[in-house]
């Protein structure tokens, strides 16, 4: 999901409408380019929430998971009494003027589901409203194993060993994990400070899987939109988390020391960085920030060097890169790969708590690089671009093949070298939010393939073996939760994990699916990629 600038309140407002307004049909398309097929079998399915149309290619639903009940927003009516409590907990103001539309989509976000983990037979399930555990040790009746209640999205978890990790940055998160927010601000551009508030990284020990218990709790200035899991192979007694912060700088009177601004005017400002928390593993409660580093500055100093280059969202103008959306951490070959807003990074982090960056491109194709995925050997890289922050519909028959989609690199002498685009090939609604989202790769022996998560554009899977000609191999697809308006929802993240993809379905629940035998696929490199068994996985701390 895209990153609020500024106050969250305006920005979070603004995003949404635009994804309101690109409910239409699509402009016409740029002269010289493509669009989505209208043709697929994923073109125009029927609508509904449990009961929509589906069509899949290599690949079979084996379960849905539906969402527990306090996960939900349980209403579709944009004036019920909950979706106005929901919006004043996380900051809108109570006498804004909203449409409906926009009121529910909000509320709804509230609840969504994100990001996934793994370890043994458990599956965590980030949520902008908390976490959900399920048992998966038989993935065809999977359960539900534990629900915890505490909000402050988007709620991106990873796991090692007996902690739990998750990403806090809405102005809701609170300390104690409570459900009542703070009241916003009647006119006010950022909420006001609050001694309870927490945005950052919190700690659980999940040692009792029916009740994990906060034992660490980090805060940075702008929150953590995502986070990355690092080790470090010279050191078994700590790892590092990576903080991914997107949104407002808080106040320094909710936390000393953070300021925003530009670095002309304020140095000492809170963007244009990354926070490092080291995290001793025997005391979790001992986690603290030990490194702030400035990725996007030049061997100058100068600390805001880096921009998109002028990207066809921003009608060409050259946007700075202060953040990073996600980082892909690859300790194996000292690698890491970050999507920071306008450029494709690569980072050298064989000293975890040192990155230093080596390289770093811009495309006028993409408004907002948006996460990262290393080949098994490391010689490639596929970045995403969230263009419309997953809130829009972009992969309508005439958006571009080029834009929302995955740009492909090769990796030669540590510099990166463009190589190819890859966009899911099918038309979808204008009620379907859909742009390239996240994914991992599936394990077949001498091939890449990735599989990927597309929001209401389904799953598709992608063979970039050679790189330069990118193909579909797989697919999975609903049809729109409602054909009337844009209900956010559709695939967070799809991942493979120990022979089957999970899919955080963001209204739905836990889809947990089989691949299956196809013209592109054998059966033999299917049970290849079965058998390779890890313990635990968190696929931005990628490993062979």
């Amino acid at each position: 999901m895209n990153r609020y600038r500024l106050s969250f309140v305006v920005v979070f407002v603004l995003s949404l409408c635009i994804a309101a307004v690109a409910q239409g049909p699509a402009p016409k398309l740029p002269e010289g380019m493509t669009g989505s097929d209208a043709r697929d079998p994923r073109a125009n399915l029927p609508s509904g929430l449990f009961d929509a149309g589906e069509v899949a290619y290599g690949m079979r639903l084996v379960n849905l998971v539906k969402k527990p009940s306090a996960f939900r927003l349980g209403t579709t009516d944009a004036n019920d009494p909950k979706v106005k409590k929901i919006l004043s907990q996380i900051g809108f103001p109570a006498n804004a003027n909203i449409p409906d539309q926009i009121k529910l989509v909000s509320a709804q976000l509230a609840f969504a589901n994100s990001d996934l983990a793994f370890q043994g037979d458990r599956v965590f399930m980030g949520n902008f409203y908390g976490v959900n555990i399920y048992d998966v040790a038989d993935p065809s009746k999977a359960k539900l194993l534990t629900s915890m209640v505490c909000p402050g999205g988007q709620g991106d978890v990873s796991v090692y060993k007996n902690l739990m990790f998750m990403s806090v940055e809405m102005p809701n998160g609170r300390l104690d994990c409570g459900t009542q927010g703070f009241t916003s601000a009647d006119g006010q551009p950022a909420p006001a400070a609050q001694k309870d508030r927490f945005r950052g990284v919190r700690i659980f020990d999940i040692s009792n899987i029916k009740s994990p218990k906060q034992v660490g709790a980090v805060q940075t200035c702008r929150g953590s939109h995502t986070h990355t899991l690092v080790k470090d192979p010279n050191d078994k007694e700590n790892v590092y988390i990576y903080v991914s912060g997107t949104s407002f700088v808080r106040p320094a009177e909710e936390l000393a020391g953070c300021s925003g601004g530009t670095p002309d005017k304020n140095p000492d400002t809170a963007r244009f960085r990354i926070d490092i928390i080291k995290v001793p593993v025997a005391s979790p409660a001992d986690s603290k920030i030990v490194n702030r580093p400035q990725i996007f500055a030049d061997e100058t100093g100068k600390i805001d060097a880096l921009t998109d280059g002028g990207s066809h969202d921003n009608q060409g103008r050259p946007t700075k890169t202060d953040q990073c959306h996600d980082i892909t951490a690859y300790s194996e070959i000292g690698l890491a790969g970050g999507a920071c807003s306008g450029n494709g990074i690569l980072l050298d982090i064989r000293d975890p708590a040192n990155p230093k960056r080596i390289d770093a491109v811009n495309d006028s194709n993409y408004a907002y690089w948006h996460s990262a995925t290393f080949s098994n050997d490391g010689k490639k890289v596929v970045f995403t671009d969230e263009w419309g922050g997953g809130l829009g519909a972009r992969c309508r028959e005439n958006d571009p093949n080029v834009w929302g989609a995955n740009a492909l690199f090769n990796i030669e002498d540590n510099k990166l070298k463009f190589a190819s685009y890859y966009k899911m090939p099918a038309a979808q609604g204008n009620t379907e939010n859909c742009v390239a989202h996240n994914g991992s790769i599936i394990p077949v022996p001498g091939r890449d393939i990735k599989v990927q998560a597309w929001y209401q554009g389904g799953i598709s899977i992608m063979d970039f073996t050679d790189i330069e000609k990118p193909i579909e191999i797989a697919y999975f697809d609903r049809g729109p939760i409602d054909p009337k308006m844009l209900i956010m929802g559709g695939s967070w993240s799809a991942y493979w994990y120990n022979g089957y993809i999970y899919s955080s379905e963001i209204a739905r629940g836990l889809d947990i699916l089989e691949l299956k035998p196809t013209k592109f696929l054998s059966q033999n490199e299917i049970d290849a990629a079965r058998s390779v068994k890890v313990d635990e996985f968190n696929v931005q701390t990628q490993e062979r």
